[in-house]
This record gives C-alpha cells, sequence and structure tokens, in this order.
C-alpha cells in the first residue's frame, strides 16, 4: 500500500542514519579544521544572544510563509493548526530522504490525507515545486548583476558527470541551466499545452528501453493535466500572494546564516553570503544522503569558511541545528498524533 511505503520513510532507522551521518560530517570538520585560538576569542554577550534569537525568529518566519502558502494553494481548506501539521511532516519527509530524490511523493500522501482531493493534492505539490524553482531562477540573475561570479565560488570541486568534468561554477551553471529549464517545460506543460507535452510522453514511454517506466509517464501526464485545469482557473492575486510566501520563505531561510555569524563576529557583505548560499543550494541538490547530512556540513565550511575566521566547522554545526535538526525532532513529535487524526477519517478521492 502507498501509505505503508510512505510510512516507513518515517522510521526510526532513517531518523537516526539522517542524524548520524550530519554529525559525522560534522565531527570530521572539527577535527580538520577546528581553530582552538579562533575559538577562545569569542565572547558571549547580549548582542550575540539577540542576533541568534533572531535567526531562530528567521527560521519562524520561514515556516509561517509556508503555511501561509499551504493554506493559499488549499483555498484556505487548511487550518493554521492542520498547515503546521503539513509543513512540518513535509520538513521531516525531506530531512529524511536524499535531495536528489526529495520529498514530493510524501507530500502528496499528507496533503491527501489531510482531506484534500488527489488531483487538487497533485497540483498543490507540483505548484509549490514550480514556485520554489521559480525563486531561484530569478533571485540568482540579480545576484550576479550584483556580485558578479568571480566572487561567489571560493572552492574548487570537482564532479565527472556523463564522461565530463565540472568544477563548482561549471556545477552551478549546469543546475541552474537545469532548473530554468525544468521551470520553462512545467510552464509549457501547465498553461500552454499539458495534453501535448502528455502525448509526446507517451510516445517516447513506447520505446522498448524505457517502456518499463511507461506507467510512471502515464501517471506524470495525468497529473499534469490534472494541474492545469487547477490552475489555470486561478487570477492575479492568487499568484501574487503564493509567490510572495515563497519570496520571504527562501529569503529567511538564508538570512538565518547572515544573523548567526553577526551574534559573533562582524559581517561586511551580506549579500555575498546570500550569494554563496544560492550556489550552496545547487551543490546541496546532488546530496545523495538524507536532508544533504554530511554534504550541508562540508559545502558551508568551503563556501563560507572565510566569513567565520577559522569556525567554520562550528558555525556549520550550529547553521544545521538551527535549520536542520529541529524539523528531525518536531516531525517526530507530530507524525502519531497527526496519524491517528487523519486515519481516523477517509480524505476525498
Amino acid at each position: 500500500m502507498v501509505s505503508e511505503k510512505v510510512l516507513k520513510i518515517f522510521s526510526w532507522k532513517r531518523i537516526s542514519a539522517a542524524v548520524l551521518i550530519g554529525l559525522l560530517g560534522s565531527a570530521y570538520l572539527l577535527y580538520d579544521s577546528f581553530d582552538k585560538s579562533a575559538f577562545e576569542n569569542v565572547r558571549w554577550s547580549a548582542k550575540s544572544a539577540f542576533f541568534l534569537i533572531i535567526a531562530i525568529c528567521m527560521m519562524i518566519i520561514r515556516d509561517l510563509a509556508y503555511m501561509y502558502r499551504i493554506r493559499v494553494l488549499t483555498d484556505y481548506k487548511l487550518s493554521w493548526r492542520k498547515s503546521f501539521d503539513v509543513i512540518m511532516l513535509w520538513e521531516f519527509a525531506s530531512a529524511l530522504t536524499p535531495s536528489v530524490v526529495g520529498g514530493s511523493s510524501v507530500a502528496l500522501f499528507i496533503v491527501h490525507k489531510e482531506g484534500i482531493s488527489v488531483g487538487k493534492s497533485t497540483a498543490i505539490v507540483m505548484t509549490t515545486a514550480l514556485l520554489d524553482e521559480l525563486f531561484y531562477i530569478i533571485t540568482v540573475p540579480i545576484i550576479l548583476l550584483i556580485i558578479g561570479f568571480s566572487d561567489l565560488f571560493p572552492v574548487s570541486l570537482e564532479n565527472n558527470i556523463l564522461g565530463f568534468r565540472f568544477g563548482t561554477m561549471g556545477l552551478f551553471v549546469l543546475g541552474y541551466v537545469f532548473i530554468l529549464l525544468l521551470v520553462l517545460l512545467i510552464f509549457y506543460a501547465i498553461f500552454l499545452n499539458p495534453r501535448g507535452l502528455k502525448s509526446v510522453l507517451l510516445f517516447v514511454f513506447k520505446w522498448k528501453w524505457i517502456s518499463r517506466w511507461r506507467y510512471s509517464a502515464i501517471k506524470v501526464g495525468n497529473d499534469i493535466m490534472t494541474t492545469s485545469i487547477e490552475l489555470k482557473e486561478k487570477n492575479m492575486k492568487f499568484w501574487i500572494k503564493s509567490f510572495g510566501s515563497t519570496f520571504i520563505s527562501w529569503t529567511a531561510r538564508f538570512w538565518v546564516v547572515n544573523f548567526m555569524i553577526m551574534a559573533f563576529l562582524t559581517v561586511d557583505d551580506h549579500l555575498l553570503i546570500y550569494g554563496r548560499q544560492l550556489v550552496m543550494w545547487v551543490i546541496m541538490l546532488i546530496s545523495p544522503t538524507p536532508g544533504s547530512s554530511g554534504v550541508a556540513e562540508l559545502a558551508f565550511s568551503g563556501f563560507l569558511g572565510e566569513f567565520t575566521l577559522g569556525m567554520a566547522a562550528t558555525f556549520a554545526l550550529l547553521w544545521r541545528m538551527f535549520s536542520y535538526y529541529p524539523y528531525l525532532f518536531i516531525g517526530s513529535i507530530v507524525l502519531p498524533g497527526w496519524l491517528k487524526r487523519v486515519f481516523s477519517k477517509t480524505p476525498k478521492e
């Protein structure tokens, strides 16, 4: 059953693995790059407490914006309380699945179990993905125009993809182009020609060597057509609210790091830190580990180490304590009550 497969994602085995990988990554960084003298120079003060509280507030704003967006996308059929459950479990699932896989299938299940029809749930999950990617493809050119390419890539990272070697900048450009093409394809499929794309998918997956995925292709085609019907009816106010909340959520998410560093050190270039995180996000997207555990800590050290004066490992661990581990903890608390509530009713078909 679908529900059984989805619920396996929330197993204690997966939670333990995600925490262990993240802690091992942090431990490696602490061992490899810990600067005792720099750490001893850190002084806790009222300023430190203030900016750490602001960093925590950024995470709260991020989640509130996501909660508001899910309410808008469901035409306010979800209360704030139910929206909280959905977002926390969605983040919980994302924290327990590899970034290259994502938590979309789990998100579809979660939204559907809240009494939203399968068709509308599909449209909601696809729309959130579209809005998130749209934020990225709009923000990156603006940041590049202000900062430029030269300062955004402080580390050398080489990867072999399909026989070609890509450095950090190459991976970033490749990731950005892929996201851009994906958004254009989704936009074309949903708003211009959903039936045409479905026909193309059905034709392509007739080929013998990929015919085993024909059923999945049919499902994707049906999902796109359902989403198209749902979204074409929406007015400009709907899109302003949806994208506005997306912009606030992602901006708050990235500003966590800025305020966290400000708690202990002087920050001279906030926009550069913001831009480096945009690049980090693409690198983390190709991570095979749950919630980018291990990869995120190493990426933080490579991209933002110069702003932390020898304490990159410490800040990386602190960052993950603010932006990752809370979702494992909160999700574990929310899940039992949510399961009891949603499985006591029958969702719409």
